[in-house]
């Protein structure tokens, strides 16, 4: 924490106004993976190797997450709107659940989501295990019960057989949730060109990138996004230097983002700040997916959380850098027990 705020001091006072980062709500910080490239001073971090797991509870959490009957109607599973196949999102300004009901709000990549510092874009669930919760009861979601999601399950002699074999008490809705949760912390997106590069391979990155990082942190994208996952560690309103919900118009209750949850005024347009990591894949952006391409994105973070104009070479140089934090897709076979 003290390495990046030393670093926000440089880059001049209108950055630490974009940095107001509520401390009170900041997870204890955790010591970095060693950097042996000699950068050990960069704000961003690699990502961490995957964390061991019990490998058949993350079986059956893979085969849950494809699982439709999780859904009242049979229609709508968690890759419904988490597409592993793709950016880990459905590609949706909004996604869509059970009985062709649209949501209030962007559906986040679930790829590298175990690193996020709580779930949701308003924060309201605290781990993967809590947030399993808000899909599965959504009435625009999945809209059923954990009743009946158990019920469905236990009619299944697979699962019943499977949970047996891992979980002493079978199958429970604890239990769905603790499998489901243990896959999705595998889902790490590793061997990103950034992440070569930060590990010393200095032909990780094109010229373009790198002149794309430097500016990247000199006109302050760094202040919000840093540490392993580019960002995810903490909450930040939409719009620290322009009021961005009163030129986008129509203000919704998704809108009022962590306010939703505190009723604290101060929260009122406050969201976690979300991983740019796979940020190219994961289109269209913000929680109501308004950018639809990547440069619309920084075009809008530039003028709302920095006020500074920027190039569209600046812009494009940014963009090419952003490319580099795409990893591998996580690899997601979890054969045998």
């Amino acid at each position: 924490m003290k390495r990046w705020l030393a670093a926000l001091v440089l880059l001049g006072a209108p950055l630490l106004l974009a940095c107001e980062t509520r401390e009170r709500e900041m997870p204890a910080a955790t010591p970095p993976p060693k950097v042996t490239s000699g950068l050990d001073r960069e704000p961003l971090e690699p990502l961490p190797e995957t964390p061991s797991f019990e490998r058949g509870a993350a079986r059956l959490g893979a085969k849950l997450f494809d699982d439709k009957r999780l859904s009242s109607d049979g229609t709508i599973a968690c890759s419904s709107c988490h597409d592993l196949t793709k950016g880990g999102d459905d590609g949706r300004a909004r996604s869509v659940g059970v009985g062709k009901r649209t949501g209030a709000i962007n559906a986040p990549s679930v790829f590298n989501s175990s690193l996020n510092f709580v779930q949701f874009w308003d924060g309201r669930a605290k781990t993967l295990e809590e947030q399993i919760d808000g899909p599965i009861t959504h009435p625009s979601e999945m809209g059923t019960s954990w009743n009946d999601v158990v019920a469905k399950l236990k009619r299944d002699p697979d699962y019943t057989n499977g949970f047996a074999a891992h979980y002493s008490d079978g199958i429970t809705a604890a239990n769905v949730r603790a499998s489901i949760a243990t896959f999705e912390r595998t889902l790490l997106t590793h061997d990103a060109p950034f992440d070569r590069w930060l590990r010393g391979d200095k032909n990780a990155l094109s010229s373009e990138q790198k002149a794309g990082y430097a500016l990247f942190k000199s006109v302050g994208c760094v202040a919000c996004h840093q540490g392993r996952n580019v960002g995810g560690n903490m909450f930040q309103r939409f719009g620290v230097l322009g009021d961005y919900f009163a030129d986008r118009g129509n203000v919704t209750e998704a809108d009022q983002g962590r306010y939703n949850v505190t009723k604290d005024d101060s929260d009122r347009f406050v969201f976690r700040v979300p991983s740019l990591r796979n940020v190219e894949h994961t289109a269209p952006y913000f929680h109501d997916g308004s950018a639809q391409t990547l440069v619309q994105a920084v075009q809008t973070m530039v003028k709302y959380q920095l006020g500074r104009n920027l190039s569209d070479a600046q812009i494009a140089s940014i963009v090419e850098f952003l490319k580099s934090l795409s990893g591998k897709a996580p690899h997601t076979s979890l054969e045998g027990t």
